[in-house]
C-alpha cells in the first residue's frame, strides 16, 4: 500500500458522537507509552511534518481521532479509509475524570461502529504485555474484532532480546505469529509489512472504491 495523502478529518468526545464520516475504520490502541502517535507518524510517513502529536507526557491523545487516508494497492487500485487514534489506557498524568471518561468512549466506539474493519494492538516489544493490555486482548477478542499486534520500539532489542523475548510475548497474547510484527517508529522497521496487512485488510473487506 502507497499513502497518497493524508489529512485529519475531526475527533470524538463522547460515546454519542458520530464518527467524521462512513469510510472503512482500522483503530490502533495501546497504552499511553507505547509510541502510538510516533508509530502512527512512521507508518503514514509524516515523520519530518508530525501528524499525530508526539509528546514525553503519557495521555496527549484525549479523544478518538480521526485521520482520512487515500491509499494505493499494489495494483494501483485506490481507495480510502480513516485510521482511527484511539487514547492511550494506562498510566498517563492527566485528572482522574479524564482517564474515567475514556473507558467509555474507546468501548463505545468499539462495540458500535459498523464500518471498524480492525485494530493494530500496540504492545511496547521490551516489556511485553502489561495487565492493561491483557485486559484490551480479551475485550477485542470478544468482540470478534480482526486484530494485529504490533510490537514497538523493536530499535531497543538486541537480536538476542529479540530471540528470547518474542516467543514469550506471542504466548502471552495467546496470538498466531502472523498477527504479531516488530515496529520501529525510528528505523522503519515493519513499516512495509504493517502497510500491506492493512492493504489486504481493507481492500479484501470492501475498503476500496
Amino acid at each position: 500500500m502507497r499513502i497518497l495523502s493524508v489529512e485529519f478529518a475531526g475527533a470524538i468526545g463522547r460515546p454519542d458522537q458520530a464518527p467524521p464520516g462512513r469510510l472503512p475504520q482500522v483503530a490502533f490502541s495501546g497504552r499511553s507509552n507505547v509510541g502510538k502517535s510516533s508509530l502512527i507518524n512512521r507508518l503514514l510517513g509524516r515523520t519530518r511534518k508530525q501528524l499525530a502529536r508526539v509528546s514525553a507526557t503519557p495521555g496527549k491523545t484525549q479523544e478518538i481521532n480521526f485521520y482520512r487516508v487515500r491509499a494505493a494497492a499494489e495494483d494501483e487500485h485506490r481507495f480510502e479509509f480513516f485510521l482511527v487514534d484511539l487514547p492511550g489506557y494506562g498510566f498517563a498524568r492527566v485528572p482522574k475524570e479524564l482517564r474515567a471518561r475514556w473507558g467509555p468512549l474507546i468501548e463505545g466506539y468499539l462495540r458500535g461502529s459498523r464500518e471498524l474493519q480492525g485494530v493494530v494492538q500496540l504492545i511496547d516489544a521490551r516489556h511485553g504485555p502489561t495487565a492493561d493490555d491483557r485486559k484490551m486482548v480479551r475485550f477485542l477478542a470478544e468482540l470478534g474484532v480482526p486484530t494485529l499486534f504490533a510490537l514497538t520500539k523493536a530499535d531497543k532489542l538486541s537480536r538476542r532480546e529479540r530471540d528470547r523475548s518474542i516467543p514469550k510475548i506471542i504466548a502471552a497474547l495467546e496470538a498466531d505469529p502472523e498477527q504479531v510484527l516488530l515496529f520501529s517508529a525510528k528505523t522503519g522497521e515493519g513499516r512495509d509489512e504493517l502497510l500491506a496487512t492493512l492493504e489486504a485488510l481493507l481492500v479484501d473487506r470492501g475498503g476500496g472504491e
